[in-house]
């Protein structure tokens, strides 16, 4: 009987699509679910492609050929922990297997230390774009040893998207490396996001544009600076219809915010780290804030806010733009200082232009200015963060007058922008060669003899306030 070439495990919609995407690209694909109608459904699908249905783990193991490479496609967390324990009885030494799900860091760590133990190759892979980049290219960051990544490699970089030509895959790093950089790709598109809602909503309430309106506005980002996949699909949602009231969808929908918990790793590994991501963790938070519905009803009818109505002409417009330009530049400033803090932290010698690079096709957050960043980190790959680069430099000194205009417009008008506010106050924290934190260190003596450093002298000293 014929070997298959590649094992999916987990027909879910990104097991599935990228089964699919596998075998377009010339694989012969082995799938296994274990609800067996799963495997019916895609097998129906995949229909004159050369994939192949098993409905027993041993049924699946024993059609991949020898040394297999098997991609897990499961919910993170205790399923691949349960997945890969069952696995392991069936297979042969030098079996590979790739976790493809959004697995925490420190669990990629763990199982690639364990199973490099038993003789097999373990890669930690994050993989971005949701169902149509799994189906048609995703972004693809894998981590493990250059071993396992070599045997994955020519599958990893046919299905992955490719910008002018270049796959948006490479080797990311050792053990969790994948992992990790796939967890601070979601952080930063949590903060993109944020700030995208809070241009939306100042252009909402102090212009008071329409849908239709800002539908055209944000077309016509998209042709510039800020071009990008979460732009463009901004303008596509201010332009639908509902089916049922025939008001705009946009303005029917809820304003709760779900998440699945990559932000939030991703601010709590920045403060273990020590890492600041202001900007990120804040675009966290007010998810959560907007999941507190009835008790914001409530506060909304009992705490007042500014009463005067701000006039602003449409050109305002263009500040927004700049405004959100300069946030944005911020919030990717910091999810790659963090990445910079973790690769020192783990030894991992993570290349920061490969890595923006291949978020430029594929994943959530592709964007026309990942190119300054890839050329910013090849003109000085140990810049130690983007707001030196001269371009973003640049971009900051020109912008940052209608910047701070647009905070101070929507501040004054009540309307939260917590993403804009943290984006600036880490750009102005960050340029100070002077901060208040001798205040601070001074009060820590104070009350707790935690000693200070001076500006004079060396040692450390305390006093007797």
């Amino acid at each position: 009987m014929k070997k298959q070439q590649v094992g999916v495990i987990g027909l879910a919609v990104m097991g599935k699509n990228l089964a699919l995407n596998i075998a377009d690209h010339g694989f012969s694909v082995s799938v296994y679910n274990r609800t067996p109608g799963k495997t019916d459904e895609l097998l129906e699908e995949a229909k004159g492609k050369d994939m192949a249905g098993a409905y027993t783990l041993e049924e699946f193991v024993a059609s991949l050929e020898l040394p297999r490479r098997i991609i897990l496609m499961v919910k993170a967390g205790a399923a691949v922990d349960d997945t890969i324990k069952q696995l392991l009885p069936l297979l042969s030494e030098g079996d590979l297997i790739m976790d493809g799900g959004n697995s925490y860091y420190l669990d990629t760590i763990r199982r690639s230390q364990e199973l490099s133990g038993l003789g097999f190759h373990y890669l930690g892979t994050g993989i971005s774009g949701g169902e149509e980049g799994a189906r048609n290219g995703p972004a693809i960051m894998p981590g493990g040893s250059r071993e396992a990544y070599q045997r994955m490699e020519p599958v990893l970089t046919a299905i992955s998207a490719k910008v002018d030509g270049e796959p948006c895959s490479t080797y990311i790093g050792e053990d969790g490396a994948g992992h990790f950089v796939k967890m601070v790709h979601n952080g930063i598109e949590y903060a993109d996001m944020q700030l995208i809602s809070e241009a939306y909503s100042i252009l909402k309430e102090v212009l008071h544009l329409t849908p239709p309106e800002l539908h055209e506005v944000f077309e016509e980002w998209n042709q510039g600076e800020l071009s990008s996949y979460l732009i463009d699909i901004t303008a596509k949602i201010f332009a639908k219809k509902d089916e049922d009231t025939d008001n705009y969808l946009v303005d029917m929908i809820l304003d709760v915010a779900g998440q699945k918990g990559t932000g939030k790793w991703t601010g709590q590994i920045a403060l273990d780290l020590g890492s600041p991501i202001p900007t990120i963790t804040n675009a966290v938070y007010e998810r959560y804030l907007s999941a507190r519905k009835e008790e914001r009803v409530e506060a909304s009818k009992q705490l007042s806010g500014p009463n005067d109505r701000i006039q602003k002409s449409k050109d305002f417009i263009g500040s927004v733009r700049k405004a959100l330009y300069a946030s944005k530049i911020c919030a990717y400033a910091q999810g790659f200082s963090l990445l910079r803090t973790a690769s020192g932290q783990y030894s991992w010698n993570l290349s920061f232009g490969d890595i923006a690079k291949i978020f430029r096709g594929g994943c959530i957050i592709r964007a026309q200015f990942l190119n300054q960043i890839t050329s910013a980190y090849q003109q000085e790959p140990k810049l130690p963060n983007l707001l030196l680069a001269d371009y973003f430099k640049d971009i900051i000194s020109n912008y940052q007058e209608e910047w701070r205009e647009v905070i101070k417009t929507a501040v004054s008008a009540g309307i939260p922008v917590p993403a804009f506010t943290s984006a600036i106050s880490y750009y102005d924290s960050y340029r100070r060669a002077e901060l208040p934190m001798n205040l601070l260190q001074a009060q820590r003596d104070y009350f707790g003899a935690h000693t200070y450093e001076r500006k004079d002298k060396e040692g450390i000293y305390h006093t007797k306030w």
